[in-house]
């Protein structure tokens, strides 16, 4: 969960592995907010170290909430070489996105799952 702040990236991923976890196991998830001075922005090498903490070799989903946030995860997938292998940008809503795609993957979803369910989150009505 990569967001401009530490606050907002932990809550989002505590949220979606609390909700996942229904008395079972539950998917890896690492948050990525702010500097690495604790400041509001992004930082590429704290993304780099959640995706690497939670890899287990099936893929890493990625999930962002705002511009340079995307951007700056767009930059490491061109790069190549400082996220695991098959790690994907899922274009989700944050917070919906980020709930679907833990429950999907803790419910044993493969990548594609987790990225649908992530992207169908787009679809849920509030009203």
């Amino acid at each position: 969960m990569v967001s401009h702040s530490a606050a907002v990236a932990a809550s989002v991923a505590e949220l979606a592995a609390g909700l996942a976890a229904g008395g079972g196991a539950t998917a890896p998830v690492a948050p990525a907010g702010g500097t690495a001075d604790g400041g509001l922005g992004t930082s590429s090498e704290l993304i780099a170290a959640a995706a690497a903490a939670v890899d287990r070799g099936a893929g890493v989903a990625v999930l962002a909430d705002l511009g340079s946030a995307v951007l700056t995860v767009k930059a490491l997938l061109a790069e190549g070489g400082d996220l695991p292998g098959d790690t994907r940008l899922v274009d989700a809503p944050f917070v919906e996105g980020a709930v679907a795609a833990v429950v999907t993957a803790s419910a044993g979803g493969d990548l594609a799952a987790v990225e649908a369910a992530a992207a169908e989150a787009y679809t849920y009505r509030k009203v």
